[in-house]
Formats: C-alpha cells, sequence, structure tokens
C-alpha cells in the first residue's frame, strides 16, 4: 500500500509493509553537481505534486572496496546526481511522537551508502524508532582540502540532514527533540566531530559512536591526498582544477593512491580537518547522551583476509614498533598474554589499542571529568550524580562487542556488530555466516533502540570503576575496567 506524506519541499510517496512505511531516495540538499560541485551543500528545489519515493537514491560516486574485502562488505553503486538523499522507516499510525535515530554509514571517508541491505530499518521501526539514513559526499568531493572550496562538505552534507530531520521528521512520527545520531567507523569519527560543531548544535540530543574515535588532521595534513590527486592528474590541486576533470578519472586516480589503505596499517586518505568553522580547534565539551564501544579483534578485518597476520614476522614487528614510536615495554606486555600468538596477532591487538580502543577510553574519561566540575578518575563523583537544582549532567555507555565469527577466522573484527545492531543478520552473512545467533542480536539491537528511546541502554554509565557492556553469546555480561593494565600502558 502507498502512503503520502508531505515535507517542506513537497509531497513523497512511500510505501506501507506490515504496518512499517518506508520512503527511500529523498533529496535533503542539491544534486552536488554542475556549480554545486566542491560547495558547501544547497537548498532542495521544491516540487510540484508527488514525488516516488519507493527506491533508493543515487550513491555518492565511489570505487568498490578493493579484494579482498570487496566480498565481505559489498558496495552498492546507484547512479545519478541527487546523491544527497535519506531514507525513513517508520512504524504507521502510531499515535504519538517516536525516537529517531539518523544512522550515517562508515568506509573511510570514501566508500559506502545509505542503499546497503544491512542497513535496512525495519527492525528499529518494528520497535517504536524511526529510523533515517543518510547519504554524503565521499572522497576528494567530500573530504578533500582546497584553497577555493569549503573544507568539511561531507561533514556539511550530513549538518543539512540532520537539519532537514529537524524541519521534516514530525510529517513522519518522529519526534524532532529526541534524536539519536549513530555512526560506524567513519560514520562514528563523523559524529564525534558533529559533538563539538557549532553547526550541529541542537540536531540531536544523543549519540552512538560504534568503532570509531575522535580524529581530526589540521588542513595542511589533510591537504597532502589532493596534492598527491593532483600531481597524478596534472592539474592544479584546487576545486576548480579538480572540477575540470572527468570524474571517471578522478576516481581511477583517487582509487590508485587510496584505494589499498586502512585505518591499521595507514597510508594516504581522507580525514576531516580543523577549519574553526565546522570543526573548531578548541571546541566545548559535549553536553549529549554518549553510547560508545568498539569490537574486541577490528584489525582482522584487515589483517585475516589479505594474510597479514601470517605475513608479519618478527622483524616486521620490530620495524612497526618503530614507525609508530612504541615503546618496548608496551610490546613485551602484549606478548606476556598472548606467548603463544604469531607476530601479526601482537602488532594488531595493539593497533586495536591504540587506535581505537585507547583513544574512546579517554573521550569517556574526559566526559567523566567535563561533567562534573572537580571530580577526578579517582575520586568518587561519577557522571550519574545529580547537578545542583536537580539537572543531569550527560551520561556516557561504553560497549565491546565480542562474539567471534568463524567467517575466513574474522573474529570480532571491524563492523561484524552492525547486522546485530540492525537486528539484520541475513543481510551481515558475508562477516558473520548464517548461524549467528539471533539470541544476541536481540539484546544487542534492544540496547540501542533503549538508548534511543530512553538515553539508558540498559547498564551502569561510565564512571571511575570503567563498567563496560560486552555483548557475547553466550554471557553478554557488565565488566570492570577489562584489560586495563594493556591500556595503561599507552599512558
Amino acid at each position: 500500500m502507498d502512503i503520502i506524506t508531505a515535507t517542506r519541499h513537497g509531497k513523497v510517496r512511500g510505501r506501507v509493509d506490515r504496518s512499517i512505511a518506508s520512503y527511500l531516495g529523498i533529496p535533503y540538499a542539491a544534486a552536488p553537481f554542475g556549480v554545486h560541485r566542491f560547495r558547501a551543500p544547497a537548498p532542495v528545489e521544491p516540487w510540484e505534486g508527488i514525488r516516488d519515493a519507493l527506491e533508493f537514491g543515487p550513491t555518492a560516486p565511489q570505487r568498490p572496496y578493493r579484494p579482498p574485502l570487496d566480498r565481505l562488505i559489498p558496495d552498492v553503486d546507484i547512479p545519478g546526481e541527487e546523491c544527497l538523499n535519506l531514507n525513513v522507516w517508520a512504524p504507521q499510525a502510531v499515535g504519538r511522537p517516536l525516537p529517531v535515530l539518523v544512522w550515517i554509514h562508515g568506509g573511510s571517508l570514501r566508500n559506502g551508502s545509505a542503499a546497503m541491505p544491512l542497513y535496512d530499518g525495519r527492525a528499529f521501526a518494528r520497535d517504536g524508532v524511526v529510523l533515517v539514513s543518510v547519504n554524503y559526499r565521499l572522497g576528494v568531493e567530500g573530504f578533500g582540502v582546497f584553497p577555493d572550496a569549503p573544507d568539511n562538505r561531507g561533514l556539511l552534507d550530513q549538518i543539512a540532514a540532520l537539519t532537514w530531520v529537524r524541519d521534516n521528521i514530525a510529517g513522519f512520527g518522529g519526534d524532532p527533540g529526541c534524536v539519536t545520531v549513530c555512526g560506524e567507523s567513519a560514520g562514528a569519527i563523523s559524529i564525534a566531530a558533529l559533538l563539538t560543531s557549532p553547526r550541529a548544535a541542537g540536531l540531536f540530543q544523543r549519540a552512538i559512536l560504534q568503532s570509531g574515535p575522535p580524529h581530526t588532521v589540521t588542513r595542511a595534513g589533510g591537504a597532502k591526498t589532493v596534492r598527491a590527486m593532483a600531481k597524478a592528474l596534472r592539474v592544479p590541486a584546487t576545486a576548480e582544477g579538480f572540477a575540470g576533470v572527468d570524474r571517471e578519472r578522478l576516481l581511477d586516480v583517487q582509487d590508485e593512491l587510496v584505494g589499498r589503505a586502512d585505518p591499521v596499517s595507514g597510508g594516504p586518505g581522507f580525514h576531516i580537518v580543523v577549519d574553526d568553522d565546522v570543526v573548531p580547534a578548541d571546541p566545548p565539551p559535549p553536553s549529549v547522551d554518549l553510547l560508545l564501544g568498539c569490537n574486541r579483534e577490528e584489525y582482522r578485518l584487515w589483517f585475516v583476509p589479505s594474510g597479514a597476520v601470517e605475513r608479519v614476522s618478527r622483524l616486521t614487528l620490530r620495524l612497526a614498533l618503530l614507525k609508530f614510536r612504541i615503546p618496548g615495554r608496551v610490546a613485551r606486555l602484549y606478548r606476556a598474554g598472548r606467548p603463544d600468538a604469531r607476530p601479526g596477532v601482537i602488532l594488531g591487538e595493539m593497533a586495536t589499542d591504540l587506535l581505537l580502543r585507547g583513544p574512546l577510553n579517554r573521550l569517556a574519561d574526559s566526559r567523566l571529568t567535563d561533567s562534573l566540575p572537580g571530580a577526578s578518575l579517582s575520586g568518587a563523583s561519577r557522571p550519574s550524580d545529580p547537578l545542583p537544582g536537580g539537572s543531569r549532567p550527560a551520561r556516557t555507555f561504553f560497549y565491546e562487542f565480542a562474539w567471534r565469527s568463524p567467517v575466513l577466522g574474522l573474529g570480532a573484527c571491524h563492523a561484524l556488530e552492525i547486522g546485530f545492531v540492525f537486528d539484520n543478520l541475513r543481510h551481515g552473512e558475508a562477516l558473520s555466516g548464517p548461524d549467528a545467533p539471533q539470541p544476541l542480536a536481540d539484546v544487542m539491537h534492544r540496547a540501542w533502540v533503549d538508548f534511543a528511546t530512553s538515553g539508558d541502554p540498559g547498564w551502569t554509565p561510565w564512571d571511575t570503576r570503567r563498567p563496560v557492556r560486552v555483548f557475547d553469546h553466550p554471557g553478554t555480561s557488565t565488566v570492570l575496567a577489562p584489560r586495563q593494565e594493556e591500556l595503561r600502558a599507552w599512558l
């Protein structure tokens, strides 16, 4: 059955199936082509009549992941210019405003889309949460740093989408005053920037960071990839120079330069930059409730299918320790806890903690001290204590996903948790296999629903004891300060 809903730009036609309405490919900003290319997102031109929102809209221009990741994380490629679009799933005719969850996909700021089947929002709508998923510009068009174009254009796209949610979501049954923004990997890194951006202030009340810590670079650092591409393209390192290049040629050169890079091994890529406009250099502390965490063996997505975990020798490990300036005492601590582990496993475990677990723990600790004046990590104050006047400071909840996939020996790797969060294991089988535990999806999905609804996912908020909810099957539980000795070694 079709359903028609009005937005500020015109009416859209969605579809109702089993009491869940879906609206796909709704534009939230003008197509970033022609005069709008390499510019901040422009408003959508209103339309007359009723616009069909029955199929996913165009995806941002990109190249697929390189083998073997292309089989584990298959991209969706939908051609077309109106790639700044979003999707909405909502329960039909509930009669009261519902909480909203806005999903920002990952993909190293160069891959991914909201059209991936894994991100289907029906389970959230089934459980009383309006799910919105967002496409945004990627790669050099979204995050390339130019002297003649605004920085962080992909982040500006996300802010434009959140503004659309504020202005329109009530017509879809959502509550614009109860919005949680949620993302994984590069999506979580984006949200960490949105948390402190004055441009995003008031657009959401809660946030979820999955496997993505705060990370920004300077404009000079962010411009390195553009300069390398400009040299290969033989054009000036300006937006005007890049705008004159055929898009397919642009994508080919981008893929040649950054297609092999990954978050663990490093390499040239795209980053959010500090620009003192969208992303300030000295941001205020975030004031929203936050759920954050990572997977126990993040590194295995990149190290295992590629064979790197087997190729890393003792010499390679020593060279990596020198390159990343990792003290020998840290390596000895990790070896002592894993006496039979190969050098590749030791390197991967250290990389996971250096790049993800450590920064996320520091973010949680900073919110503990910032939320209560005078509080310290060794003190007795906790962010759940009431402030004078009865108001409650922002709370932080920490999780770890520990269930190990049997596929290719991936273990508890990067991105594995997404199918559980969306209660959509069928479309996550490439990573999890066909026998992933549904009871674990039930528990994890419910925690995300509860957090979006009330700000409480169901366990103790972060305090000086460092409680972490460990999602595993069987035996999901809350653990105090897991593996703190290894984390402290990085201080």
